[in-house]
């Protein structure tokens, strides 16, 4: 396996760059007319196709998640029961509220807030199960408001979800659970078939095919995001962080996906031969080593910088999905990080912290979009509607200036609309 090391940012990003993208549109616009087109009898043929399995009845029984809650390992049911407390004491937080200004004039101006009513997840099936993603996915809708969760998830081929996924649902109190994935699970969220209907938007990660879907989706329904590959980025000056640290938490990511990308930002060349040496030796031993190694094939890398100034511009071109901060006083630092997804200060707060259990959202913007964009969170899950009441008074009184602002623009039915209205 080759560990790229990188002398700056740019060298890097050339590197990106010379790599090819795989364009999937074509194929994820046919599945989803074919789904408008045929409904039930579109996913039943696709998940045949994609699944190799038969499917009838699209919905899990609610007895069957049950049944999987029941014969969930009781230390683990323990372990996920505290980090669904976490992320929901979190998520609390974060609840805003209806908020109306009543002038002395009786004028009444704020905004209403309205949790959105139907709300679809995406659970991936696939190289590895995520209840965590569930968690992170679920708690903000439910402390939103949100009065309907319907989930999907690719079957294996006992026809069914991971029981891991559907035990996590039941434990999640969400009953709506339908076992059908990929573009066409996305599909059917945004467009309705006999059996599943329509939700106002959908969230949550999936391969190549569901994302593009989302994108396709986006309008008649809202999104969460469209998410790139899993990536973390580690900046660390310190000759003191032992090298196996920095190891472990690149290969935190790099076993996600292929795509996925571990990068080290370092000021010191000995630390960086160092890592990449560890690397090498380490990631054929490990079980997933051939995930990881087409990771390092292709983003993952060891980026060397001349100083902290030049690491930290390096940190906020490539606005990573996950930073680790590993400086000698990172929250002092902490000011200097513009763009970011999560950001984990010191030795002590390692990637998986935010993943499982301290209770911040990991479902984060990937692909550079931490530049504009913010971890998923109850926001997501709410609308805000302005709320206007003018009184006769303020009306009289600023009826001339709207009248005038309309004339300018030539919108003279607008300004009529008031004239009206005026003594």
């Amino acid at each position: 396996m080759q560990v790229k090391i990188f002398q700056g940012f740019q060298a890097y990003q050339a590197h990106l760059n010379a790599n090819e993208t795989f364009d999937v549109s074509e194929t994820v616009r046919q599945i989803i007319t074919t789904v408008q087109q045929e409904g039930d009898t579109a996913l039943r043929n696709y998940t045949q196709q994609f699944d190799k399995v038969s499917i009838e009845d699209l919905r899990v029984p609610e007895t069957q998640l049950q049944a999987s809650l029941d014969h969930l390992d009781p230390e683990l049911r323990s372990v996920l029961t505290e980090a669904i407390h976490n992320v929901r004491v979190f998520h609390e937080r974060q609840k805003t509220e209806t908020q109306l200004d009543f002038s002395d004039d009786g004028t009444v101006l704020g905004w209403k807030v309205t949790p959105i009513e139907k709300a679809g997840l995406y659970v991936p099936g696939g190289r590895a199960v995520y209840p965590s993603t569930m968690i992170m996915n679920v708690v903000p809708a439910q402390v939103a408001g949100v009065s309907r969760l319907a989930l999907v998830s690719p079957p294996g081929l006992d026809g069914l979800p991971s029981p891991l996924v559907l035990a996590t649902a039941a434990l999640l109190e969400v009953n709506e659970v339908y076992r059908v994935g990929g573009a066409q699970a996305v599909a059917a969220l945004a467009y309705g078939t006999e059996s599943i209907a329509p939700v106002y938007k959908i969230t949550g990660p999936g391969n190549a095919y569901v994302t593009e879907a989302k994108r396709q989706v986006f309008g008649i329904v809202g999104i969460d995001s469209i998410a790139g590959p899993s990536e973390i980025l580690i900046l660390c000056n310190r000759e003191d962080i032992p090298n196996e640290y920095i190891v472990r938490d690149m290969l935190s990511q790099a076993e996600h996906d292929p795509l996925a990308r571990a990068i080290l930002v370092t000021t010191s060349t000995t630390q960086a031969e160092a890592v990449a040496a560890r690397l090498k030796e380490l990631v054929p031993t490990l079980p997933r080593h051939e995930i990881i190694e087409a990771s390092f094939d292709g983003g993952s890398a060891i980026i060397t910088v001349d100083n902290l100034e030049e690491a930290f511009g390096t940190v906020n071109d490539i606005a990573p999905e996950h930073l680790e901060l590993l400086t000698a006083s990172p929250m002092n630092d902490l000011h200097r990080i513009h763009n970011a997804g999560a950001i984990f200060l010191g030795p002590n707060t390692p990637e998986p912290v935010g993943d499982y259990f301290a209770g911040p959202n990991h479902t984060l913007p990937t692909s550079g979009c931490a530049k504009f964009s913010s971890p998923l969170g109850v926001q997501d899950f709410l609308k805000t509607s302005s709320v206007l009441s003018y009184s006769s008074e303020r009306l009289q009184r600023q009826g001339p200036s709207i009248m005038k602002f309309a004339q300018v623009e030539e919108l003279f039915a607008h300004a009529e609309a008031v004239r009206v209205r005026l003594k």
